[in-house]
């Protein structure tokens, strides 16, 4: 996906490599996209659902973020000139408080030559149903819809803009499109004003991150898309800015991810907090425990929005045509109605952290404790349940080993956690629940024919997710099943670098593509059982996989390279900082 991403915690955008808006939801990243031509033009022309600058006669591009910020350049190129194109939404610390306004903020400017250019500002409504009504003043536009309005206010001729008529570009315009409120001064002062403050905030956040010494800038950019897919509002944490970009081509595996997975999101704040960002993970503890309250120690949901909604009901857009015509294009997650048991270890092994790390100013006392052993209960009565699994089936259930192993971390983290608080009574009893389930895991979930742990109890297929063994500590790194169960994975569901999730055809058929942090999953185990130069060789080779920008979507296509599935992706994201964290050369040997 030739893609950069902007956003500011509350909102983002999508920004193509010719510096076209073609992604923008409003008020928050799962609302309506204003911007979605990256989906198709809608019930419009084409061209609509975008906020494009033309050059005219272009023959190149380049295209950079301002090192260490979220604040992205883009330039073009014509025989006549260049052109200069920086857009950010502004995020900055105001009157003791975090300023992440509903807002876009666009700067063009002439670099060389004469250039011409046409602005194209075609926001629509409703998924692309309704265009919006349009008022205007001497130097705004407002543009009208069913249930929001927005403002441009610009130093830019407001007669061309609405004409998208080309013209002469002599200096700087500057284009602040944001809530329906008139600006206390002039859009370049503001522009101006508002560009250093956030550049400065991007710089002191990515100063204070604790980065490996080996992959640094990869690290950097991987940590900055993280916590542009937080929404601080709440403290949840989106899976992706998109919908239904396709897994594979014409594949009609296309999801909404605009929500909260509480698995997703305990490996990003995870990440993030190996890096000593520790504000996402306040912000998301918060969150969770208002979920665990809201549940009333009963069935928690996969997946939440962003304010804890529970009803994410899926539905097609009528309008929109898909990514490149590759509809469908959706609406809300039917994962919602989902019971995937993993859900509940997901939720402890977020919120552990927070007991334990004394930098976090949260209330982690026994109250809070108490809070989630409801959830360590509802692991221990689903631990050999049935359910839908970490991918989601749609048509069948079973006893999935990745998620009796979630309801193993849930009782084992609480046992930790109870030991920590001086809780032994409690300590022993989640320890015992922990050890048997532990003991029908091994008993159930190895396959002798396959030589390996396999994907449900009972089952003889295989699954990149049983790889999580290591990652939570349910084996030792030497225990020969998981060397075993490493190779088995690497030769049967092994593409290059890639790596498919699994080998049996689901509700679509057989996976075509690879799935990115299953990957990055097998470079950490590979890690873990002493494999550490083959480990870097993939890690490397998964790195030629990001995009011009460092940015990695859900899957890669084995023969080309080419990005698939929603953009850009957590898990993703959360791989190059873990395998860079693990294989990374020390400081303190280097220097």
């Amino acid at each position: 996906m030739d893609l950069g991403v902007i956003g500011n915690c509350a909102v983002s955008a999508l920004v193509n490599r010719q510096g076209a808006i073609n992604w923008f939801c409003l008020p928050r990243f799962d609302g309506d996209p204003v911007f979605h031509s990256l989906m198709g033009h809608g019930a419009g022309e084409e061209g609509d659902g975008e906020f494009a600058v033309d050059l005219e006669d272009v023959t190149a591009t380049e295209q950079h973020y301002l090192p260490n910020t979220a604040i992205l350049r883009t330039v073009l190129r014509s025989p006549k000139g260049a052109v200069e194109i920086v857009d950010f939404c502004p995020r900055f610390t105001a009157y003791g408080r975090s300023f992440r306004p509903q807002m876009l903020v666009r700067q063009v400017r002439r670099l060389e030559g004469s250039p011409r250019v046409r602005i194209r500002l075609r926001p629509r409504f409703d998924y692309g149903e309704a265009a919006p009504t349009l008022t205007r003043g001497s130097n705004h536009v407002r543009f009208i819809g069913p249930e929001q309005r927005m403002r441009l206010t610009t130093d830019a001729p407001i007669d061309h803009i609405l004409d998208a008529r080309l013209m002469n570009l002599e200096g700087e315009m500057t284009f602040i499109l944001g809530p329906d409120e008139t600006l206390s001064d002039s859009p370049e002062q503001i522009g101006t004003a508002f560009r250093t403050k956030t550049l400065r905030y991007w710089q002191r956040w990515t100063q204070r991150l604790a980065i490996p010494f080996e992959w640094q800038e990869a690290v950097i950019r991987a940590a900055i898309t993280l916590k542009l897919c937080s929404y601080e509002p709440t403290g949840g944490v989106i899976a992706a800015i998109t919908t239904s970009l396709p897994e594979a081509p014409d594949s009609g595996r296309n999801w909404d991810y605009r929500y909260c997975w509480v698995r997703d999101a305990f490996f990003t704040v995870r990440a993030l907090n190996s890096l000593a960002a520790t504000r996402t993970l306040e912000h998301y503890f918060q969150w969770l425990m208002n979920a665990v309250a809201d549940a009333e120690g009963g069935h928690i949901q996969p997946v939440l929005g962003l304010g804890l909604e529970t009803q994410l009901t899926e539905r097609i857009s009528p309008s929109l045509q898909g990514y490149r015509g590759m509809g469908p294009v959706r609406i809300g997650n039917q994962a919602h109605e989902h019971f995937q048991h993993d859900t509940y270890g997901n939720i402890i092994l977020g919120a552990a952290p927070a007991f334990f790390d004394h930098r976090l100013p949260l209330n982690t006392g026994r109250t809070a404790f108490e809070r989630l052993e409801p959830l360590g209960e509802q692991s221990w009565e689903l631990h050999d349940q049935p359910d839908a699994g970490i991918w989601e089936l749609r048509s069948r259930a079973r006893i999935h080993t990745s998620s009796s192993l979630m309801c193993w971390a849930a009782c084992d983290r609480l046992a930790k956690i109870a030991k920590h608080l001086g809780l032994a009574e409690r300590a022993t009893h989640w320890a015992e629940r922990a050890e048997v389930i532990r003991n029908k895991i091994l008993d159930n979930a190895w396959s002798e024919e396959r030589g390996a742990f396999v994907e449900s109890f009972g089952g003889k297929t295989l699954d990149a997710s049983v790889l999580l063994m290591g990652e939570v500590g349910f084996l030792p790194p030497n225990d020969p099943r998981f060397i075993a169960t490493v190779e088995r994975l690497s030769e049967v569901l092994g593409r290059g670098p890639f790596m498919l999730r699994y080998e049996e055809a689901d509700d679509f058929g057989v996976p075509e593509v690879g799935f990115n942090v299953c990957a990055f999953w097998r470079i950490d185990a590979l890690a873990r059982i002493g494999r550490e130069e083959e480990a870097r060789k993939l890690f490397e080779e998964l790195l030629e996989a990001r995009n011009h920008l460092g940015l990695m979507s859900e899957d890669t296509a084995f023969a080309t390279g080419e990005g698939w599935g929603n953009f850009p992706q957590t898990y993703s994201m959360v791989g190059i900082i873990n395998g860079a964290m693990r294989l990374s050369r020390r400081w303190e040997a280097e220097l």
